[in-house]
């Protein structure tokens, strides 16, 4: 008897990024990170790839945040966070809600990353506090971090206050952005941005280690740089 074999490639492994700001233990803002991740990596396969998780809590790398804030000098701790950002093909990003906005732990973690480090990575955004009346921060106010970052966010942001624990809707949102960002996952769009539009965004000098420095020589003012004619 002949037996078929299974000559399909193997799902393609991806990686996906998880930052958290709680500083509790445990903390509610790390649960919903990481339900929202495992919703993600059980979908993953029906996309044709897996998922390799890699977790960043932002609480024992506060020192080394603020240090980078105010001198600048990177820890070696902070420069791996920063690394598995780089390499990531997606992210979700959890923060407590703090007197109507983000934790300064976790805005502060995202200004001292390169501006160009994030370009087109999907993300899920999402929140918690000890009250519903914080629900619009995702929208209001991590969107207009991630925009600056030029990312691309899933359209469903995930809130939870206590009462959305018990809640069969929390479930349904954490479906509807973990389809969402593996949508953009699967499409390519970070890919696609990096390699067809990479030159037509505002690079800083060092921004990007290096990557930005598309300089095109053939240019009538490099050329006069350059000594030539």
């Amino acid at each position: 008897m002949l037996h078929s074999l299974d000559t399909s490639p193997a799902p393609e492994p991806r990686t996906l990024a998880i930052i958290s700001a709680g500083t509790s233990d445990p903390s509610t803002t790390s649960m919903l990170a990481s339900r929202i991740a495992d919703r993600v990596a059980a979908l993953a396969p029906t996309r044709g790839f897996t998922l390799q998780l890699r977790f960043i809590d932002l609480r024992g790398l506060a020192q080394d945040i603020t240090t980078a804030l105010v001198s600048q000098h990177v820890s070696p701790a902070l420069q791996q966070a920063s690394d598995v950002l780089r390499d990531a093909d997606a992210l979700v990003v959890s923060t407590p809600v703090y007197k109507a906005g983000p934790s300064g732990l976790f805005t502060s973690f995202f200004q001292v990353l390169d501006n160009d480090l994030l370009i087109g990575t999907p993300v899920a955004l999402a929140a918690t506090a000890g009250s519903a009346r914080h629900a619009l921060v995702v929208d209001d106010q991590l969107r207009g971090l991630f925009a600056y970052l030029r990312t691309i966010t899933a359209p469903t942001g995930v809130f939870a206050a206590p009462e959305d624990w018990n809640s069969g809707e929390l479930g349904k949102r954490i479906d509807r952005a973990a389809a969402e960002l593996l949508a953009l996952v699967s499409g390519g769009f970070r890919a696609t941005v990096r390699d067809e539009a990479w030159g037509g965004y505002q690079h800083s000098y060092g921004s990007a280690g290096g990557a930005e420095l598309g300089i095109d020589l053939s240019t009538d003012l490099m050329r006069l740089a350059t000594g030539g004619r």
